[in-house]
């Protein structure tokens, strides 16, 4: 069924490329057998016509292994209105859905190609409120509609293109690989999306105008690589990767911008890589969380499988800056979420953060806090306070223990100048393995919560830590209000939602490179 999408109270080089495309198999690795990979084309490209006008029926006419090259263009895309292109009749699907393991997907040019959610009578990407759609009807109400949507199909490429305006609370992801969302099970293996772009122009006052993910991820083991991407103007979370114990996951050279969040991570783990990106002008930027909810299961552990306490999520060598902003778009708890944070490990545990760049974070430049978590648990039992303590009242608490932050490059967190602001806070209770930091530097001096965080919480990474900040925990509480007053007044409050222009992102430098030989790539680069 259509269900909120909110989750969160507030997160390749080459030769990893290469690695990976073996291991999600050749153009022709997933077809089927004796059949050659073809090129279809759509749209026109260097004055040749292609054979489709439209990407679904393309798409429709390819069999796995194949690839659908498309050419500059508006693609109003529309599969979603049809039940062939939903997984189920009350389930949005997505404007170009696909089924076929092995299929690649590629724009000639990732800011010409656009795959819109708007009318097809309107501009490219309006922001005017008459242009947009919000899905099919399903027993009197519009389910939402998603922009290219990827069900359970292993080895499908996304490349080279811009996707915006696709709305909706029961959907409205840009770019989305799934596996069977709120199933409880991984139901998709490997996947590549490379030079893409998700965003929306248009934002509005009811859940079901609104664009929920950029990029979104959710119930794979992958492997997989989303690399050299960009996402904005998201209401619960740019990018998205979740519902995956062992996620076998990397985001690279992302740049994420204007979001609730820049990086939501529900229930994410194992093997989990953020790196040589950029996440700004959020509210807050990464964080990944455990949730009691139908992402499951629950909790977020970084923990590398069958280990005890090595950690395999790692967030690593990115900058991460100026993530004080209370106007970009929200709804539900993502709205609430604290303002001013680089890093929010929510319920988080076993995750290395180490190497980064974090600065200006008006709030937090890292903080680090055990979740109590209040939702109503799925009727299915699929999740039941895994990995928590089930308290009185039915509230979920999620420890944040044994993470590992070290080596960060801070300067200029904690801007709003309340207490317990500055570069890093730690308000787990009791944490055993304590959560533990070391090599972290700040010109103007290291700031904790508590003071001397690298000599209270740090070396030897084991044993159990001093225990709960309550400064800190009311902190946390004055960072998430809408509209600071009295205590909490440092904190910037909502003035209206302000949405960043579309922009232009660097494209793909050979679009033909690998293609099967066809009329756009005659020489098979």
């Amino acid at each position: 069924m259509p269900r909120p999408r909110i989750r969160l109270l507030s997160a390749i080089a080459v030769a990893g490329a290469a690695l990976l495309a073996l291991a999600i198999a050749p153009a022709g690795g997933l077809a089927k057998r004796g059949h050659v990979p073809r090129a279809l084309l759509v749209g026109s490209w260097h004055g040749h016509k292609g054979q489709f006008k439209t990407i679904q029926a393309a798409v429709n006419a390819a069999r796995s292994g194949d690839w659908v090259l498309v050419g500059p263009g508006d693609y109003h895309e529309r599969a979603d209105f049809k039940s062939s292109g939903r997984p189920s009749a009350d389930d949005a699907g997505g404007g170009v859905y696909i089924t076929k393991p092995g299929l690649h997907l590629r724009g000639m040019n990732r800011n010409r190609v656009v795959v819109d959610g708007t009318k097809r009578s309107s501009k490219k990407c309006s922001s005017a409120a008459s242009d947009q759609t919000v899905g099919p009807l399903h027993k009197g109400e519009r389910l939402g509609r998603n922009g290219v949507e990827v069900w359970k199909a292993n080895g499908v490429y996304v490349e080279n293109l811009t996707v915006c305006n696709f709305l909706g609370s029961g959907a409205g992801n840009e770019i989305w690989w799934n596996g069977g969302d709120g199933s409880g099970k991984v139901g998709l293996g490997s996947y590549w999306g490379n030079y893409i772009t998700g965003t929306t122009t248009y934002i509005g006052k009811q859940d079901s105008k609104i664009a929920q993910y950029a990029i979104f991820v959710s119930n794979s083991r992958g492997p997989g690589v989303i690399d050299h991407s960009y996402g904005s103007n998201m209401a619960d979370s740019n990018y998205y990767v979740g519902a995956c114990p062992d996620c076998s996951a990397t985001i690279n050279h992302a740049h994420s911008e204007n979001g609730a969040l820049g990086f939501s991570g529900t229930n994410a783990g194992g093997h989990l890589v953020l790196k040589n990106s950029e996440w700004d002008k959020n509210r807050a930027g990464i964080v990944p969380n455990s949730l009691n909810n139908d992402d499951a299961p629950p909790p977020q552990d970084g923990r590398c499988p069958h280990s005890t306490t090595k950690s395999c999520t790692v967030i690593e060598n990115n900058h991460i800056h100026d993530n004080n902003n209370p106007n970009t778009p929200g709804a539900g708890v993502a709205a609430s979420g604290p303002v001013g944070v680089g890093i929010e490990l929510v319920g988080a545990s076993y995750n290395t953060v180490r190497s980064n760049k974090i600065d200006h974070n008006g709030a937090w430049g890292i903080v680090i806090h055990e979740y109590p978590d209040t939702e109503t648990p799925p009727a299915s039992g699929i999740s039941h306070c895994q990995g928590g303590t089930q308290l009185p009242g039915g509230v979920c608490n999620f420890p944040a223990i044994g993470n590992i932050v070290h080596d960060n490059r801070f300067s200029a967190n904690g801007g709003f100048g309340q207490p317990t602001n500055g570069d890093i806070g730690d308000e787990p209770a009791a944490a055993n393995p304590h959560n533990c930091f070391f090599g972290n530097t700040d010109p103007a001096g290291l700031s904790s919560d508590p003071p001397n965080i690298q000599t209270v919480d740090g070396p030897p990474c084991t044993g159990p830590g001093p225990g709960d900040e309550p400064g800190l925990g009311a902190a946390l509480i004055c960072a998430s209000s809408l509209n600071p007053t009295g205590s909490c007044s440092g904190y910037p409050g909502y003035t209206g939602v302000k949405l960043l222009p579309l922009k232009r992102q660097p494209t793909m430098p050979n679009p033909c490179a690998g293609v099967p030989a066809n009329a756009w790539c005659p020489k098979h680069k």
